[in-house]
């Protein structure tokens, strides 16, 4: 219902000249109040948007960090038995990767159409069943009553009548070890190795076919067939018997006895499986993201550090159940982003801990062109950070020009970024770096669980694993039409080892090569082994008078030379051996 009022002549005459004296202040109060109504809508309306997006963000942590307790927990515990490479364990860890690549809709970039791309691990070798060893007709027990030794040569069937009190040309020797032994034990530089060459030379320039030793001392059965001995073969075929075996077929040292024997070898192998889903985006230019999921098992392959004891499961939860933890977030994470600049494979690698052989496996055998990837980021040990210092380490940042810019446009402020220059180093970045891909390799450090049972996932700083994530996701989003990255090698970075030396020789070793010596994969300019003349694919037998039989024994070797000695580094090329001049 409508009333109208009657306004007074003298009220109504007032508001006419107000009305004229201030149209303009009028309707511009009008105005500012109507601007004033907006400016608080919008004060509200972005208020409540920022607690909104506060609230999703928060939301997202929660998921991504209930997800990453998910994944570890799984991986790292022990019904895994610390998935060591090719055991039944890392199988099991293979496949929830693949699931959880399957249900992110990765699709398969492993072998024959499948997420898997599996590799033989060589492991070794084992006594073959041909080998045999006959006193008398008596046939003795491989490993119980004697074994080969593990560098000796094979040899066919031999048989010959023998006195163990007697050493003739012709006849295979017996040699007890217990004196030659004993003696050299004051020698600073005692190596029982090199005690058996020198017996077995000195049996090979008398005449000796073969040498059949034991040692009388109370404990000289402490040798052992090693199957992963890479020495140089022996000179002449050599059988090591126990002193109960040696005390039971040979009770009368000045009777004659037949013997028979035969030595073969077959190579012991491994099966493990790299892990590999692709996001296909139609981009022209890939992306990896990988990270090693096998871990140490029980220790079985001496990389523990823990030395005695009973065996123990090793989970390996920050070494690598993190890193791979976070590149399925990160596969979950990129399978659902709009932006779509590049294509995205995810590798989770296996082997990792027995010297790159999963990641060095991929790239001689890739599933996509390597020419199509842009970079590698590689995420080795993401799950410890420091609650104190928040800071993390990123190496590879030497390896392109464009990263400091790229790093930098990341704006975060929960943690401090240190770089290393170096594109090299103990993880599977170093086998595309060597393929000259640009790398980064995220780390939060080494700590006192490192390679020891107590590497559990109660200990794993999550909220710190949940800001990595998201680190890493932003700085490929945050740059996404950036060209091709340029590449730019680096320094070296040495490999773990027990020798302390302070040469080097400028070469990258392949630590997947399998056979006596060090194979080199890559020489490094304006180094000693780039002026000496070693070239890659060279086989580093010995440096100076020390054999090099293995990375380990070649690091050893190093640790005798100072800085501007000189010496000879003699390599195999090919089928011939060659004498090189070295200056440190």
């Amino acid at each position: 219902m409508y009333r109208t009022v009657k306004l007074t002549p003298i009220y109504a005459a007032r508001l006419r000249e107000k009305k004229k004296a201030t149209p303009f202040m009028f309707t511009t109060s009008l105005n500012l109040l109507k601007i004033f109504g907006m400016v608080r809508f919008l004060l509200a309306f972005l208020l409540f948007a920022n607690i909104g997006m506060a609230q999703k963000s928060g939301k997202n942590d929660k998921h991504l960090l209930n997800s990453l307790k998910q994944h570890i927990g799984f991986l790292s515990s022990d019904d895994l038995k610390g998935r060591r490479a090719g055991d039944p364990g890392e199988v099991l860890a293979a496949d929830y990767i693949s699931n959880k690549f399957k249900s992110y809709g990765l699709l398969p970039k492993g072998a024959d159409g499948g997420y898997l791309q599996p590799f033989n691990i060589f492991d070794g070798k084992e006594i073959s069943q041909s080998t045999y060893f006959k006193v008398n007709g008596h046939s003795l027990i491989p490993i119980i009553d004697f074994f080969p030794l593990s560098n000796s040569i094979n040899s066919n069937a031999i048989s010959a009548d023998i006195s163990p009190a007697l050493n003739e040309s012709g006849q295979p020797w017996i040699i007890d070890l217990a004196d030659p032994l004993e003696q050299q034990k004051s020698n600073p530089h005692f190596d029982p190795s090199n005690v058996v060459t020198e017996l077995l030379t000195n049996a090979h320039t008398k005449g000796a076919p073969a040498v059949i030793f034991y040692n009388s001392k109370p404990d000289g059965d402490q040798l052992r067939f090693e199957p992963k001995d890479q020495s140089a073969a022996t000179i002449i075929p050599a059988i090591f018997i126990t002193t109960k075996a040696k005390q039971e077929y040979f009770t009368d040292p000045s009777s004659s006895y037949r013997i028979e024997f035969s030595i073969s070898f077959s190579p012991r192998v491994r099966l493990a499986r790299n892990v590999v889903g692709y996001i296909d985006n139609g981009a022209p230019l890939t992306i990896v993201l990988g990270a090693h999921f096998d871990h140490l098992g029980y220790g079985e392959d001496g990389n523990s550090m823990i030395r005695g004891g009973e065996p123990a499961i090793h989970n390996g939860a920050d070494d690598n159940a993190s890193g791979t933890s976070a590149i399925i977030e990160l596969a979950s994470q990129l399978s659902r982003s709009k932006s779509k600049p590049y294509n995205y494979l995810f590798i989770a690698f296996s082997a990792e801990e027995l010297g790159l052989n999963g990641s060095k496996f991929f790239v001689e055998n890739p599933t996509i062109p390597l020419n199509t990837i842009n970079y590698m980021i590689n995420l080795d040990m993401v799950g410890r950070m420091n609650d104190s210092t928040k800071s993390i380490t990123v190496g590879g940042y030497g390896t392109s020009p464009s990263w400091k810019s790229m790093i930098e446009s990341v704006k975060q402020k929960t943690f401090s970024i240190r770089v290393d220059s170096s594109g090299t180093g103990p993880s599977d970045h170093t086998s595309f770096y060597r393929k000259d891909i640009p790398v980064l390799f995220f780390f939060t450090g080494l700590h006192t669980d490192y390679h020891k049972p107590s590497d559990d996932a109660d200990k794993i700083n999550y909220l710190g694993t949940v800001e990595i994530v998201k680190f890493i996701r932003e700085l490929i989003l945050t740059n996404p039409t950036a060209p091709k990255l340029a590449f730019t090698k680096t320094r070296e970075q040495q490999t773990g080892t027990s020798a302390r030396f302070t040469v080097s020789m400028g070469i990258m070793p392949d630590y997947s090569f399998s056979g006596s010596g060090v194979r080199v994969d890559g020489v490094s300019e304006n180094r000693p082994a780039k002026r000496a003349g070693v070239l890659a694919g060279d086989v580093i037998k010995q440096l100076g008078v020390h054999s090099t039989s293995s990375v380990e024994g070649y690091m050893q070797a190093l640790s005798k030379f100072k800085k501007g000695e000189q010496t000879t580094v003699v390599v195999a090329r090919g089928d011939k051996e060659i004498t090189l001049e070295i200056i440190f």
